[in-house]
């Protein structure tokens, strides 16, 4: 926990508690992939702030007629704190067979 990541743009103040699905647990050499095992977690994050990513730079340009074009792109993300994962989100668990 306390991990610092980086995802796309979410909506929310700063300070405030996001929920995010879990994509992906291990959990003592246990994988979880499973989608219908994977909605009894859930993972918790407080949103720190946004962030811009590396710029890149655009150029279009067309031979002999004089056209070039320069621009630049920079993408916004948030930067979240993770708080908190829980895996007993569901009571009951759902059985297969």
């Amino acid at each position: 926990m306390d991990d610092v990541l980086t995802v796309d743009t979410l909506a929310g103040e700063v300070g405030s508690s996001v929920t995010l699905p879990a994509l992906l647990v291990v959990d003592d050499g246990k994988v979880v992939t499973d989608p219908a095992e994977l909605d009894r977690y859930q993972v918790t994050a407080e949103i720190m702030g946004t962030v811009v990513g590396p710029k890149i730079n655009i150029v279009h340009y067309r031979n002999k007629t004089g056209y070039r074009r320069r621009m630049g792109h920079r993408q916004r993300y948030t930067q979240v704190r993770i708080t908190g994962i829980d895996g007993a989100v569901k009571a009951t668990a759902r059985k297969k067979g």
